[in-house]
Parts: structure tokens; sequence; C-alpha cells
């Protein structure tokens, strides 16, 4: 129970911002603040165990309930009761400096709660001294680092990269950057970035030389003493694939909340998935191979490091010729298959996640030669940790630090190959729920190759384990997180647990103030060609000439086959996703829109959501058909392939649920303030004319409705 003192300190915190900002009480903001408080009231203490119930609150709150000053509101005043740490993840990194720059302080100036944050954000946002000093080195002519991503970042040409480097160091010096990439004044092309950063695999933490001065280590102090640590989903779930404590708090000691949380259950999936290229793992090897035998005569001098030296070589060739054969089966495997040979990206999705016969041999065989890689590279990784540590006779300590971030980055790798090769070395049958196994052709530059991969389809077992199960408290909240007015898609996917406590809090905005139409037409998406051409005859006459308009499209073909049939002043008026950034794009449409011209902005998934368009920048959202996923998405299919198994729906259960939770966020991007008005018009009328297109529309929020 929420003790009186801890009642009256959010509720004075609540009223002095309001006073301050001079704000009108929202009663979805303060129903918002006292579920939050009555949940976190459930964490056991010393005094009260509790009834056992978790302190998890799931909470979708439509936009403009205030959501920020809310859940701030009401967890940091329990959270410093409790002497437990508030992590506050958010999406993006831009949504989480905003947190930092302006909401927090803000909220601290004007509720008389006293409380201290930081910012926390991964290594790789950090510049690795350590690196820096090597690739200055490497420019007049020393030992070469092996690059820490070459698949995803060619090794960048050092005319080009000199100058950043240089650049980096003198800023440094002089106190004029901490380091930090997002502080960087220019931008920095990333295979040059990725040069200079690292990750927990090739840092040696604090035996570096350089940890008094290190960026990473410098900003994660500060969090120690911090009240409020604010990252994003992904630094939050990386600390928790660690094993918790890592970067942030342990589990055990925070309250966390994930704001934007219907991202959760994705972003986890995300951080469980294994992937091998296998031509470029190939080359890694190899290099990797001739590497060693440059770091054998300068490290044989240490004990323990001999043997390892002499058995790798052998065992990564073994492990290439290997890698070769499993190159030829998946060729053969691509021959056998009635793939679309006109894509370049091919994809050969492997059904019910089970394995071909032919490749659990050699998949056991490999897992056998990473296995003792990653065994050799971690005992040698081990030794040269000691060694930064010690003095040796005849071992310079620059060239064992050189090697430590070397070998290092071989050890990831390795037991990130390593773990992919596992989840091929059984046959997949029995996995409940499945997982999802394909194998992509790439092609890069004309140069083809194959990438294996696999993912849990489900997050539910993950979070379980690593976050329900652990933390003090969770606060989850979004605008969009219910489907179907059901929060049973949100438990599905992300494992939260049932007795936890769910709530939609309505949004304040007046939906009377916009219409939701479906205008007539002779087709629906299922006629592809003629719907494409419904919507050139049609959006002329649809879209205004002086107003803001979007128009949102499921796939990126149809967009631009739409965009290539319009022509004339209309087509002249229309920003294309892909023609410039995202946020390029949306800078131009707000300067046309100023200017008193029209402007309309094409745009896919990503324009969907988190798009902040006001007042006259979005009178009119298009959204060309009901955003059901990509058939050919792996996760997807393995999913649906496993619910149907079970005898049950998928197209109900989960494609349709789906559909309607972008179809929600997607009719978001209209109301942004209290004041806006506007339409939202839906060129599909499978929302009419289809069994489940009634639960979609009774789902969505309560436009006035036009329905041709």
């Amino acid at each position: 129970m929420l003790s009186d003192e801890l009642k009256d300190s959010i509720r004075e915190a609540y009223n002095a911002i309001i006073d301050s900002k001079s704000l009108t009480p929202r009663w979805g903001q303060r129903q918002m603040i006292a579920e939050i408080a009555n949940t976190l009231a459930r964490i056991p203490t010393t005094d009260d165990p509790g009834d056992g119930s978790p302190a998890v609150c799931v909470i979708e709150a439509g936009t403009g309930t205030g959501k920020t000053i809310a859940y701030a509101v009401a967890a940091i005043p329990i959270a410093r009761a409790l002497n437990k740490r508030l992590v506050v993840a958010t999406a993006t990194i831009a949504l989480q400096e905003q947190f930092v720059n302006k909401d927090l302080p803000d909220i601290r100036e004007s509720s008389g709660l006293s409380f201290s944050f930081a910012l926390a954000k991964g290594r790789r946002r950090y510049v690795c001294l350590s690196k820096l000093d090597r690739l200055m080195a490497q420019g007049q002519g020393e030992a070469d680092l092996l690059p820490l991503y070459p698949d995803e970042f060619g090794t960048p040409v050092q005319a080009e990269a000199m100058p950043f480097y240089n650049g980096m160091l003198d800023a440094l010096g002089k106190g004029q950057w901490d380091g930090d990439r997002d502080n960087w004044p220019d931008s920095i092309p990333e295979n040059v970035w990725y040069g200079a950063t690292t990750d927990h695999s090739q840092c040696s933490g604090r035996r570096c030389p350089n940890i008094s001065q290190c960026c990473f280590y410098r900003a994660r102090d500060e969090l120690q003493s911090a009240d409020i640590i604010v990252t994003n989903h992904d630094l939050t779930l990386s600390d928790l694939a660690l094993g918790g404590g890592a970067i942030l708090s342990a589990p055990e000691d925070s309250i966390y909340v994930f704001d934007e949380g219907h991202h959760l259950p994705d972003k986890a999936l995300s951080h469980f998935a294994s992937f091998c290229r296998l031509h470029t793992t190939v080359q890694w090897l190899q290099e990797s191979e001739k590497l060693l035998a440059q770091a054998a005569p300068a490290l044989g001098v240490l004990d323990g490091l001999q043997r390892p030296l002499q058995m790798l070589p052998g065992v990564m060739n073994e492990a290439v010729a290997s890698l070769q054969v499993a190159e030829q089966t998946v060729a053969k495997l691509f021959e056998q298959a009635d793939l679309d040979s006109s894509r370049d990206d091919q994809q050969l999705r492997l059904p019910h996640g089970l394995v071909p016969p032919q490749l659990i041999p050699l998949a056991v065989t490999l897992c056998g030669y990473f296995d003792k890689v990653v065994s050799a590279l971690a005992r040698m990784e081990a030794q040269l940790e000691e060694a930064l540590e010690d003095d040796f006779a005849g071992l310079d300590k620059a060239d064992v630090e050189t090697w430590h971030i070397n070998v290092g980055g071989m050890l990831a790798r390795a037991e990130s190959t390593l773990a992919l090769w596992r989840e091929y070395a059984v046959s997949g049958e029995g996995e409940t729920p499945p997982k999802a196994r394909w194998i992509n052709l790439l092609n890069s530059g004309g140069q083809f190759g194959f990438e294996l991969r696999c993912s849990p389809v489900l997050a539910a077992d993950i979070l379980e384990e690593c976050l329900w199960s652990r933390a003090a408290g969770v606060v989850v909240t979004s605008a969009t997180i219910t489907a179907l007015n059901s929060f049973e898609r949100f438990i599905l996917h992300s494992g939260a647990p049932r007795e936890g406590n769910y709530k939609v809090v309505a949004s304040p905005f007046n939906y009377a103030n916009a219409v939701f139409s479906v205008p007539p037409m002779d087709c629906d998406p299922t006629d592809a060609q003629a719907h494409t051409e419904a919507l050139i005859a049609q959006l002329p006459e649809l879209l205004a000439p002086l107003e803001g308009s979007l128009v949102l499209f499921s796939s990126r073909r149809q967009m631009l086959e739409v965009y290539q049939g319009l022509s004339g002043d209309f087509g002249d008026r229309i920003l294309m996703q892909g023609d410039y950034s995202k946020q390029e794009i949306l800078r131009r449409h707000r300067e046309t829109i100023d200017a008193g011209q029209g402007s309309i902005i094409f745009g896919l998934a990503s324009f969907a959501e988190g798009v902040d368009l006001p007042g006259d920048y979005c009178r009119h959202v298009v959204i060309a058909k009901i955003p059901f996923a990509v058939p050919d998405s792996p996760l997807e299919a393995a999913l649906a392939e496993w619910v149907e198994a079970q005898g049950r729906n998928a197209f109900m259960e989960i494609s349709v649920p789906d559909a309607a939770l972008r179809l929600v966020q997607a009719s978001g991007r209209l109301l942004r303030t209290e004041q806006d008005t506007g339409r939202v018009t839906l060129m599909d009328r499978r929302l009419l004319t289809r069994r489940y297109g009634r639960a979609i529309l009774e789902s969505l929020p309560p436009f006035q409705r036009k329905l041709g």
C-alpha cells in the first residue's frame, strides 16, 4: 500500500507542475499517475512483503495524455522511497535526449521533487582511445587492427579517415569534445566511426591503460550516483542479455519505464537472434589466421599462449573447409527451391523452422570447430588481460593492448557464429514456440553469398527470464499497445504477466473534429494493379492543393508506381521517402506549408509512426491499404505456421490484430494537438466488405465516420 506521505508527495508534485506551467489538469493523466503508483506499491519491502502480485503496469495512454509527466511524477518519489534506481528507456536516442535535455529539467524545476539523472549510451556511441591510438600508429605503418565489423562497414581509406581521427584527438586533448559521437559537430561516415569505437568484447575495462581518460567509463561512472538513468530500449536489453547490472543497475534494484513500449517485444527478438554470412566468415577466419601468425613471435613469451597459438590455425583451416562445403550445400538448396529468380534479394525460408537434413551434420561439425576456437580465444583473452597489469621482459605493453583488442573481437565473432551453428545443429522439431530459420542470398556489387539466420518468433520466454521475473517494477506505456481493443497481442509477444495491471487511458483529443472515410472504389488491394490505378486516378481528387498531406503505403513498389503515374503540378508537390532523408523530407514539407503552398509526403511504415506534423502540416492522412504484414517475413510466417499447426486461425489471431495496431498508429498521424482537425482516408474497401473489417473498424479512435 502507498503511504500517506508518498501519496502527498505525488499529489503535491503534480499540482506544482500544473500551477507553474499554467496547465489544465487532464483526467487521463491523473488516472495514469494513480495506476502507476498503485502498481509500484506492490514492490515488496522488509516492512511489507506484499501479496506476490507483479509490480508490472502496462498502460496505453492516447496521444496528448502527457505520459512523460505522469510516469515521472508517479515513479520518481516511489523509486527514491524504496531506494531503487529508475531506468527510463525510450525507443530512440532522439527521444532520450529530449527527455534528458528538456523534460526532466522542466519536471525537476516545476515539481519541487529533488532528483539527479544521467544519460546512458552504449560503448559504440563513444570513441575508444586505445583504438584511436592504434589507428594513428597504423597510419604510420605499425601493426594492423582487425576491423570490428568488416561485413557491415568496409575499412575506410586512410586519406578519408585520418583527418577525422586527428581532429578527434585534437578535440579530446583541448577538452572540446567528450568522445560522444552525438556531440561531434559534423557527420562521421559509418566506416570511419566504427573503426574508432568498440564493444564489450574488445574492451579491457579497468585494465585498459587509458581507463582514467576513457570517455565511456567517465559517462558510466556518472550513472552510479544518479537517481534516474535515461537510456534506450537497445541498451537496456543489451544489459539484460548480459545478465543485468553490466552497464545499468541490476534489475532487482531497478524500476523500469519503457516509453513507446509497444516496440519492446521486437527489440528483444533482435537481441537474441543469430546469423552467419558464409563467405565473409571464411574471409574473416583467413584474416584471423594470418593475424595470429603475426602474433605468435611476440606473444609466445606469455605462459599458456603457445598452445592456442599453435592449435588455432589448424582448427580455423578445418572450419574454412567445412564452411565452403556448407556454401555448396546451401547453393543446392536454393537451386531446388522454387524462388523468384528476378529478385537479387532471394530468401529461402525453412518451413516450421526445420533444418534441412543435409545441413545438420555440417552444422554439428562446425559447432565442434567453433567451440574449439571460442575456448582457445577465451584463454588467450584472459592471459592478455592479465598481461596488461603485469610487466613482462621483452613484451611491449602497447603490443599486448593491440593483441587484446584483436583477440577480443575474434572471440565475440566466434561466439556469435557458434550460436548460429548450434541453432542449425538440431532438427528444430518439437520447439515450442518454434524458431524462425531462413537463408538469404546476398548480392553485394555482383558478388553473391549466403547468410543463415535464426530468431525466436516470440519474446515471451526471453523477457520472462531477464525482465519480468527479476525487475523490482516495470511500467510499459505507449499510445498504441492494444490491438482490437485487447492487450492479448502484447501479452502473447512479450510474455508480460497476466496478473499485472493493464489499463487504457483515453486521449484528451476530440476525435469528433476529424473524419475517417473509406471512399467508393470498384476494386480492393487483392487486385494490386487495379488498386494502384485507382490510387493514381483518385488521389488528385482527394488531396486539396494547398494542404499538408501524408500518404502512407505498405509497399515500396506501389508507392513508386503511384508516384510515376502522377504527373504535372500534382507530382511536383510530392516528397517521396527514399529521395531524401526522413528529417530532410519533414523539413522541406514544413518549409513549403509555412510558405502557404501545398505539400504531400509519400511514405512507408517509418512515416506511420513517430512523425509529428501538427496543425496545417498535416490535415489529411491517406492510407493506401490495411497495413497487413509483409507476407515474406520469416518471423511472421513461422509464427503463423505454429498457430495453424495447433488448429487455430493465424490470420485472425496474428495478422488481423497486427494490422489493426498498425492502422491505429497510421491514423494517429492526424491529430497531434487538442486543436487539430482533418481527415483520415483509407483506400481499402475490405474494411467494409470482409468479416474482419468490422473488428478493425471498432478498434479505431472515435472519429466521425464517412463510409462510402
